[in-house]
This record gives C-alpha cells, sequence and structure tokens, in this order.
C-alpha cells in the first residue's frame, strides 16, 4: 500500500515536469518561428513545416496542409491562425496562446520602434537611403517566397487555372471575398461532380504524435459540442470588442481611436486570403476611406513589415500609430502613436485567438468531408494569386517612381508610368533575386547588403 502512495506523487511529478519540458520547447519553436520568419508568409510557413511537421512531429503533412487551407479560408492573417492551430495540438489552450503570442510579440516590439524612426527620421537623407536599399530586396525576398509557398499547394492545372484567375481579379481590384469565395464554390462543385484536380495524395500519417492528438482533438470535440464552442467564443469576443466599446461609449465615431479600432476590426472580420490579402484590405481602409496615410507610405510600411520578425500582418500597428500620431488630440503626438499603433495590433491579432482556440477541436475532423476539403484547397490555390497580386503592386512601385489608377469601364488598375523608371532599382532588385535564388542568402542578410548600397547610391547621387 505504501509503495502505491508512493508512486502516485512521483507519476504527477513527471507528469508535471514533462508539461514543463514540453512549454518550455514550445517557447524554444514558436520564438524560432518568430524571429527566422523575415521574408513573409511563405518563409513562416516553411519554417513552421520544418519545426512542428519533420522536427517535433506535433502534426502530420497533410493535417498540415489542411489545416493551412482552413487557415487561408478564414479572416485575418493565416500564418497567426496556423501558429495559434499547431501550438493548441502540441499543449492545448495555453500552447495557442504561446504560440499566437509570440509569433506578433517580437514583430510588434520591431514595428513600434521602427513607427518611432519613420517619423523621426524617414524624410532624412539616411531615412531615405535605407528604403532606396531596401525596397528592391524586398521585392526579391516576396518573389522568392511566392515561388516557394506555390510549389506547396499548386499540383496540377485546376490550382493553376483558380490561382490565375484569383491574381486577375486582385488586379483589377475586385473585392477580395469575392475572389475567395467563388474559388471555394468552384472547389465544392468540383466535388460533388467527382472532378480530379483538387486532390493531392499523401501517404496515411504513421506519426505516432500527430495520430494522438488527431485522436485527442475527435474526443476532445465530441465532448464539447455547441457549449464547448461558445464558451471560448465569448471569452475572445468579449476581449477583442472591449475597447472598441468603451472608446465609443466615451467618445464617439468621429475620434480617430474609435475610427482606428473599427477599421481595423473590418480588416479582421473581412480580409479572406491570407496575411498579403489583409494588407491590401488594411491599405485600402488606411488610404481610400480614412485618408489616414499614402501609397507611398502604405509601400515603405509593408518594406518595414517585411524586415521585421513574424507575420507582415503587423504592418496595421504602423498604419493605427501614423493615424493617431498625426491626430493626437490632447495627447503628446508620439504617445497618441504608441496608443494608436498598440490599438491597431489588438483589433487585427486578437479575432486569430478567437477563431482557432473556438473550433480547433473540429478542424481535424473537416479533412474527412471531401467537399469542404475540396473547397479549401481551392481557396489556397486562389491565396496563391492573390499574393502574387500584392508582390505586383509592390513591385511596380518599386521600379516605376510614378503609378497611375486607370480606369477602363468597370475595372480598375494601377499602371506605371514608363518614364519614371528606376533603372537603379532594377539593378538592385536583380542582384538581390540572384542572391536569394542562387545563392540561398538568407532574407537579413539581403536586406542588409541591399540597404548599405542604397546608401551608397544616395552617397555619390546616382539614386534618389
Amino acid at each position: 500500500m505504501d509503495a502505491m502512495a508512493d508512486t502516485k506523487p512521483r507519476q504527477a511529478a513527471a507528469k508535471a515536469l514533462a508539461a514543463r519540458d514540453a512549454l518550455r520547447g514550445s517557447f524554444a519553436v514558436w520564438t524560432h518561428v518568430s524571429i527566422a520568419g523575415i521574408g513573409g508568409p511563405a518563409k513562416q510557413i516553411a519554417t513552421m513545416h520544418r519545426l512542428a511537421v519533420e522536427g517535433k512531429r506535433w502534426i502530420s503533412e497533410d493535417g498540415f496542409f489542411h489545416a493551412l487551407s482552413y487557415c487561408i479560408a478564414l479572416p485575418g492573417p493565416e500564418t497567426q491562425q496556423l501558429a495559434i492551430y499547431v501550438g493548441w495540438l502540441a499543449n492545448r489552450t495555453i500552447g495557442g496562446i504561446i504560440a499566437g503570442g509570440l509569433f506578433i510579440l517580437p514583430g510588434a516590439l520591431c514595428m513600434m520602434a521602427l513607427s518611432f524612426g519613420y517619423v523621426l527620421g524617414a524624410e532624412s537623407q539616411a531615412g531615405q537611403a535605407i528604403f532606396v536599399g531596401v525596397r528592391p530586396a524586398i521585392l526579391a525576398i516576396m518573389a522568392e517566397a511566392i515561388v516557394r509557398f506555390g510549389r506547396h499547394v499548386l499540383h496540377g492545372p485546376p490550382r493553376l487555372a483558380l490561382s490565375a484567375l484569383a491574381f486577375a481579379a486582385a488586379f483589377f481590384k475586385l473585392p477580395l471575398p469575392i475572389i475567395i469565395f467563388v474559388p471555394a464554390l468552384l472547389g465544392i462543385a468540383a466535388a460533388l461532380a467527382k472532378l480530379p484536380g483538387f486532390t493531392r495524395p499523401t501517404a496515411a500519417a504513421t506519426d505516432r504524435t500527430a495520430i494522438a492528438h488527431k485522436r485527442d482533438g475527435m474526443a476532445d470535440c465530441a465532448r464539447s459540442g455547441i457549449a464547448g464552442l461558445a464558451r471560448p467564443l465569448a471569452m475572445w469576443l468579449a476581449l477583442w470588442l472591449a475597447p472598441a466599446i468603451v472608446l465609443f461609449c466615451l467618445f464617439g465615431l468621429d475620434n480617430v481611436y474609435t475610427q482606428i479600432s473599427l477599421a481595423f476590426g473590418k480588416v479582421a472580420m473581412m480580409a479572406f486570403g491570407g496575411d498579403y490579402a489583409v494588407v491590401v484590405y488594411g491599405a485600402k481602409q488606411a488610404v481610400d476611406s480614412y485618408h489616414w496615410i499614402s501609397a507611398r507610405e502604405v509601400q515603405e510600411g509593408i518594406a518595414m513589415g517585411e524586415i521585421v520578425p513574424g507575420t507582415i500582418m503587423i504592418v496595421t500597428q504602423f498604419f493605427g500609430f501614423i493615424a493617431a500620431y498625426r491626430d493626437p488630440g490632447n495627447l503628446p503626438p508620439l504617445l497618441a502613436g504608441v496608443f494608436g499603433g498598440l490599438l491597431a495590433t489588438w483589433m487585427t491579432f486578437i479575432p486569430c485567438f478567437l477563431w482557432i482556440l473556438s473550433i480547433a477541436p473540429f478542424i481535424e475532423g473537416l479533412r474527412r468531408k471531401a467537399i469542404l476539403s475540396n473547397a479549401l484547397k481551392a481557396v489556397t490555390a486562389a491565396a496563391v494569386g492573390v499574393i502574387l497580386n500584392l508582390t505586383v503592386w509592390f513591385g511596380i512601385r518599386t521600379l516605376f517612381r510614378v503609378v497611375q489608377p486607370i480606369q477602363y469601364g468597370h475595372l480598375n488598375f494601377d499602371a506605371p508610368d514608363f518614364t519614371s523608371f528606376d533603372p537603379w532599382a532594377l539593378a538592385l532588385f536583380v542582384c538581390a533575386a540572384i542572391a536569394v535564388f542562387r545563392f540561398k542568402v538568407s532574407a537579413a542578410m539581403t536586406l542588409v547588403g541591399s540597404s548599405a548600397a542604397g546608401i551608397l547610391l544616395i552617397w555619390v547621387g546616382l539614386a534618389r
């Protein structure tokens, strides 16, 4: 009896130690994913795949890309949502919070520092020199990332066709929800007609950890039901909306902070198609709807978003910072900028926890439903086209100094003024592309080298 009594405390202590070790490992993995994620969503997805699928084996290969498709179909940044889901698989709710929090925290700190530097020195010669070099390097990194991402998801002519159609629709500025939902309907139609082209043969998961989490997830789903879904949904919804409600009650609709909360709350709810799609929708709100920033400042914000760790969606913090900095009310402008940036970050990223932690137990089970699986694969293919469109949008503004909006009938698109072509930007882009494609130079080193080249070009008077 005494031996049995001694065994239970030892087992409990061993279990607690294993849980602490698992959380310590989770901190290490997600810090690595965030810091190594300079270069855009495709780079972060590849890093997550290497560490979570190939390394820790928290999730199978097929499950990883199924979850990715599901996250792309949700509004908001798919990279953070995928991190939250994989973190939940590894360590349940606390694991999801750790993964999602660490995924954005380093980037948020860096973006806040860059926002200070931008308003204090962006118009200086040094500030402009850095952007001269950074923009072409970012374009090369985005191009390499889209190629790597496309290889993972564009299998077969149907997916390639959907991606091309989504690119064309995004280029001509069709609404993003249409660009995402139409491919989903086509995927459902293909499943109902039993047409090939959306399914990708995958080996059965032999990884014991992935199988165990799949079984546990299904058990959680069976136990939780609607009540289990409602509790976390209500909690995260209340956390997300609390700042907006308080600001509206205190200051009304005309206050800049209320407008920031509403604008980026709308971005979080309406921007379907992943990180870059959210960037496009957020930029549209900041430039066209509220006139907080210019198109050039959006481009420079995207450049800063690419050079900080974590998701590029942290650029919404920059948008919020600039909006409040220029309309500070009774606050010092820099302090107002801090509040505006943090508010934009909160309204953009809290819904990621809401979506994933509320429905995580159900995600794996959806993989067995052919119709929904086809719809998600079609959405993933369309998202590649949306990402490619932002790369083209960024590229046009990098290689040409003047870009003009064109309206042709019901179609709208941006066209460069070819007389404003910048040959030095092209030269820097080619050098950066050779570095990342041919010699596999890291994104950080490419940015440092290109920035140094930009400073040199400004110094000798060859670029402006």
